[in-house]
């Protein structure tokens, strides 16, 4: 798995490192049976338009998420705070998905709209 700076354009903030995953195993398990949620994770989805391929499901999680939907120009296209053992599908289809601590969109303000980054910190 690779490790990528989260930056926020639109409001100069930075999320510091995340996990990146962007193969077929490592979406999958993306961080289910981890005991922490400190260091989020930003899932590269397969190459798909629809709402559904970037449906997110909560299975064997130990704490609940905020989830942030990116768009193919990394812009926020939804948001959501889920608990384990739930599904969620986007109002809009999404490119990335970012696993964040629950709490992470109001601490950093996030907005319908933000203009995200990331830059391969190392690999």
């Amino acid at each position: 798995m690779s490790y990528v700076v989260l930056l926020n354009k639109s409001k100069g903030t930075n999320f510091g490192q995340l996990d990146f995953a962007d193969s077929f195993m490592s979406r999958f398990m993306g961080l289910m049976f981890r005991k922490d949620p400190e260091k989020g994770l930003i899932l590269k989805l397969p190459s798909s338009r629809s709402r559904r391929g970037s449906a997110i499901h909560m299975f064997f999680m130990r704490f609940p998420l905020d989830i942030i939907f990116l768009d193919y120009d990394k812009k926020v296209v939804d948001m959501v705070s889920i608990k384990p053992w739930n599904t969620y599908t986007p109002k809009s289809p999404a490119k990335y998905v970012i696993e964040l601590k629950e709490g992470s969109i109001n601490n950093y303000k996030l907005e319908i709209g933000d203009e995200m980054d990331f830059t391969l910190d190392c690999v």
